[in-house]
Formats: structure tokens, sequence, C-alpha cells
């Protein structure tokens, strides 16, 4: 996918969805534009039907919109057939849920080599390329640990490496906090936003306010539409640490 300078990573235009219910057309996005340049922190916000985490499938690329375009990094992703949307899935885009889907017997490092794996990497590049991504994430010393060895945060973090792991310039996070405790939230968010500082763009779906201060511009959905799209003006993770209301992460 070309790099395009001033072209923004994400650009939607005119974003409808339906679904078929006995027939008649349920409408879960309705002439949606959004657009998000690189490097930016996006947190995505609304009631259950609101139409976020539709939002967030067509940005995945795990659903194709009824009408409208969707670019991106310049490119027009639905011109694509399945095995092209695949390609984008596994090489542009990393994606962090609450569930965190990690494999209980298996170590942090080689959970993280997965999507390495499905990508036919070779075994000495997908390891080290594995190691790189645990350490940016604070868990140099938890390579070996396996699941069960591991606290939430550090669990959560080893499900941000593996969507990192392919070195992505787009990261999706559905209710990435929606399983952990509020101590814990914090520090994955502070990492969310240091990764934001390194550069990687990253949008957010959240029902939770405290979550989503955390980002630097704020979507609101309602009724299948954008009711809202500011800048974030509350304080970062850096300035809540140095007054003490942050702790280190584990």
């Amino acid at each position: 996918m070309p790099e395009s300078a001033g072209v923004p990573l994400i650009e939607m235009r005119g974003i409808s969805k339906a679904y078929q219910t006995g027939g008649v057309p349920l409408w879960a996005l309705r002439q949606v534009d959004f657009e998000v340049p690189r490097g930016d922190f996006v947190a995505i916000m609304g009631a259950s039907g609101s139409g976020k985490s539709t939002l967030m499938n067509l940005l995945g690329c795990l659903d194709r919109p009824t009408s409208g375009r969707y670019r991106l990094a310049g490119r027009d992703v639905y011109r694509t057939d399945s095995n092209g949307l695949a390609t984008i899935r596994n090489r542009y885009i990393g994606f962090v849920f609450h569930t965190l889907n990690l494999l209980a017997r298996t170590s942090a490092v080689e959970n993280v080599e997965l999507p390495l794996v499905y990508a036919g990497v070779r075994a000495r590049t997908r390891h080290q390329l594995a190691v790189e991504a645990l350490q940016r994430v604070g868990l140099g010393a938890r390579l070996q640990h396996h699941p069960s060895q591991l606290s939430g945060g550090q669990q959560q973090r080893v499900a941000i490496a593996r969507a990192l792991v392919m070195r992505p310039p787009l990261l999706l996070a559905d209710e990435p906090t929606g399983n952990l405790d509020s101590r814990t939230s914090l520090e994955v968010m502070a990492l969310f936003q240091e990764l934001g500082r390194q550069g990687v763009t990253v949008v957010l779906v959240t029902h939770e306010p405290d979550i989503a201060a955390f980002a630097r511009r704020i979507v609101v959905m309602r009724d299948g539409a954008i009711r809202s799209d500011l800048p974030n003006v509350s304080k970062d993770a850096a300035a809540m640490q140095a007054e003490g209301q942050l702790v280190e992460p584990r």
C-alpha cells in the first residue's frame, strides 16, 4: 500500500450500512464522513446501537458498506476482492479486543508470533520481530511466560504486541479495557498514548468517558451518524502520572 505524504490514513466518505431484517433495511450507519490523519489517537463513543461497532468493523475491513467510499493510506480498499481485504487486515491493521484470544499453553513470544506465522515469515525473523514487539510494550522480561503467569494488564500488553508485530500503520481497539480493573485500564491506556506518540494511529471504541479521555480526539455517535467530533482538551497520561494519578506499569 503506497505511503502518500499529506494523505489521511483513513478517509471515509458517505459511508452507509444497512442490514436486512425481514426484507426491511435496518440502517446501522447513515452517510458517515470520517477522516483520521496519520498518528492521531481517536476514541469513538456511543450508546448500544449507535453504530460505533459497525463503523469499527468497516474500518477493519471485516465488512463492506452498503454505499460510500473508504480509502486507507490513499487506496480504495473496497475495490479489492476478499483475498485483498484479508491481506490488508493482516499487514496494515492491528486489532485489539477486550477478549484477548491468547493461547493458554503458549508463551507470550509464541502468541505474538502467530500473525507472522500466517504471513509466512521465517522462524528466526518472526521470533526477532515478536521479541521486539514485546519489548516495545514493556514485556521484554516476560517472553517465555504463559498467559496464566501474567497479570490482566500484562496479558493485554501481549495482545497489543501481537497487534503491533506486523508493524501496521493502524491499530483498532474495541473496548480494550472492558475486562480490566481501573488501575490496569490506566496502564493500558498510557501505553496507547505512548504508541500514539511513536506515530501509530490508534482508533478506539469505548463506552467509558474516562477511557475516551486518553484520546486526542473524541467522536460521539448516535443513530448511525457522527453527532460530534472534537479535540480532547483533558490531561494526557504523562500529565496524570506527574500528578501521581497514574501508576507505573508493572
